[in-house]
């Protein structure tokens, strides 16, 4: 209980004991892999990554499932993202278990698509919806980042003037505007059309996938929307043209029941703490025990906790 949101070397001060007692006891109560009789049914699994040093791409692959009790649980960290490590611990999951596997949340990297599509055929891939807002959002303010170059170069002081503080006015939606932020955004546009257009676009596509009532109607909307976006002349979204065009159906899935890995972020977001607490965590085994110890400590090893009948 006191290594839950704790590092060890805090516990070695407080009880008066050695670090090896520390994890002697770690390791006789918490394993460093999945049991996978302490873990409830689910049938939603999230595949992400996070980097276990910062700037570096040493990127370790987490797969989260989301119960169906509403909680989470940490299922393997993996030591890269490459399609064959991630399709062979996919196999590992017994049978049973990978047959009640309807979805898997994921970004776009192909190493999760093609493992997936190998192992779980009869799951639905869902592309996370808010990596996809990323790549769209990014396009409009890459526009945005050449514009406010271009109209800076004029040495204009009423230009100058018109163009400052315009970023976060910039990426927030029109109802999320404060009245100054839009009369920011407005003087903005009024030089720079195309970068209005873009913004439009922007938040149409957002709409799209915050309105759109099923699957076939979301289809129809992005297909819609690409056709405004070659009538507008514009090229800052060809990027994310592309991509809509390689991943459209996983894209699409998400309309069926709007799932997304937000849950999945969630527990990155712990990792990153856990990483960060002690000051950098590279054994995998470890860096796996505390996850599990956060997200179920207390429910396992708090001796005040009432038991749950």
């Amino acid at each position: 209980m006191m290594l839950v949101n704790s590092t060890v070397e805090d516990v070695v001060r407080k009880e008066d004991v050695s670090y090896d007692a520390v994890l002697g006891i770690l390791d006789a109560w918490v394993a460093t892999s999945i049991d996978w009789d302490t873990v409830a049914p689910f049938a939603v699994i999230g595949i992400d990554e996070i980097a276990l040093l910062k700037g570096h791409r040493d990127f370790v692959a987490v797969i989260t499932a989301q119960l169906t009790t509403g909680d989470v649980r940490v299922l393997a960290l993996l030591p890269d993202r490459r399609k064959a490590t991630v399709a062979a611990w996919l196999r590992t999951i017994p049978t049973a278990r990978q047959a009640t596997i309807t979805t898997v949340c994921t970004d776009l990297w192909e190493g999760y698509i093609t493992a997936t599509q190998e192992v779980l055929p009869h799951a639905t891939i869902v592309a996370d919806r808010f990596h996809v807002a990323r790549l769209y959002r990014d396009c409009a303010d890459t526009l945005r980042k050449a514009t406010i170059r271009t109209l800076r170069a004029t040495k204009d002081p009423a230009i100058l003037d018109d163009v400052k503080h315009v970023l976060w006015p910039f990426r927030k939606a029109p109802d999320d505007l404060e009245d100054e932020e839009q009369a920011r955004l407005e003087r903005l546009f009024q030089h720079a059309p195309a970068l209005k257009t873009a913004y439009d676009l922007r938040q149409d596509l957002t709409r799209i996938f915050e309105t759109a009532p099923s699957r076939k109607d979301g289809l129809a909307q992005l297909a819609a929307w690409e056709h405004q976006v070659a009538a507008s002349g514009l090229d800052c979204f060809a990027s994310f043209l592309t991509t809509l065009a390689t991943w459209r159906e996983l894209i699409a899935n998400y309309f069926i029941a709007r799932q997304t890995s937000g849950f999945v972020e969630g527990v990155n977001n712990k990792l990153k703490v856990i990483k960060r607490r002690c000051y950098g965590l590279t054994n995998l085994g470890r860096f796996f025990q505390r996850i599990t110890l956060d997200l179920v400590g207390e429910q396992w090893f708090n001796p005040w906790r009432q038991p749950t009948y």
